[in-house]
């Protein structure tokens, strides 16, 4: 699925991204939430070959990528089922590659619009921060199960304790979602879904010592799965790869993001 982007609000996007970039680390200075060194790590494997996007996890190099349960269940706010999720990840030397494995006995995806709400969906997000100690934005991607899109830039806290959402960022990337069972239909029991993105590092700036990241180097992220189990009912179950412990917030808290580290392995 392919959205196109208009001049201007991408253009606001970036220059409000440099804005952040050069002016919120005067805050960070004062502030500083996300500390290299005391978050977990997450190893990135590199990719050897290309990568198809098709949600199918054929490629051989994807054997060799960390496997991780998003299994921190986050504000359930009515008891419910908690299926099991597993989180895959690898880079070269242009894109980052994302697999997210999940159970799933009731497929649920009601929200066709783009940007719209499909984080009320069965829905895989992903956000991540180039630079971790620039814990005052991060960018962030929402795609429920039938590829609908939601992409955007958070600022976190950035005035009067309040978190705004720039939804003007559309950026190109590839995601593909494979589901076994019957979209949207509570009489039946499915099995699952699998979604596969595959991300350009030009996606997050054009700024050459962010897009090209060496081994080594280290950004900060979070990965979430929302499970949704019935289409008529809002609630959904939240679970994230690193924990987040302050549960009357969202899991929009970067300071609770963990670390990515690319490797040649």
């Amino acid at each position: 699925m392919k959205h196109t982007t208009s001049y201007y609000p991408l253009k606001r996007s970036l220059i409000v991204l440099v804005l952040i970039l050069t002016g919120l680390s005067l805050y960070a200075q004062t502030e500083k939430q996300l500390v290299i060194g005391e978050q977990p790590v997450y190893k990135v494997a590199r990719a050897k070959g290309p990568i198809t996007v098709d949600g199918k996890m054929d490629e051989p190099d994807w054997k060799n990528a960390e496997v991780q349960p998003i299994s921190n269940f986050f504000r359930l706010d009515k008891p419910a089922e908690k299926q099991n999720s597993k989180f895959r990840m690898l880079w070269d030397d242009s894109t980052i590659y994302l697999f997210y494995e999940c159970e799933d006995t009731s497929l649920t995806a009601r929200e066709t619009k783009f940007d719209g709400r499909t984080y009320m969906d069965d829905c895989a997000e992903f956000f991540v921060v180039p630079i971790p100690d620039s814990v005052y934005m991060h960018f962030g991607f929402e795609i429920n199960i039938t590829d609908v899109r939601y992409d955007y830039i958070v600022l976190w806290k950035y005035y009067n304790n309040r978190t705004f959402f720039i939804s003007g960022y559309n950026p190109e990337y590839k995601v593909k979602t494979v589901y076994d069972g019957t979209l949207n239909n509570d009489k039946d029991k499915d099995k699952g879904w699998s979604m596969e993105f595959a991300i350009p590092m030009t996606a997050f700036s054009n700024i050459n010592g962010v897009t090209r990241p060496r081994t080594g180097a280290r950004w900060a992220f979070q990965a979430v799965r929302q499970d949704r189990n019935f289409v008529d009912d809002r609630f959904r179950s939240t679970s994230t790869l690193f924990p987040v412990y302050v549960f009357k917030l969202d899991v929009h808290q970067p300071n609770r993001f963990g670390l990515m580290e690319f490797t040649n392995n």
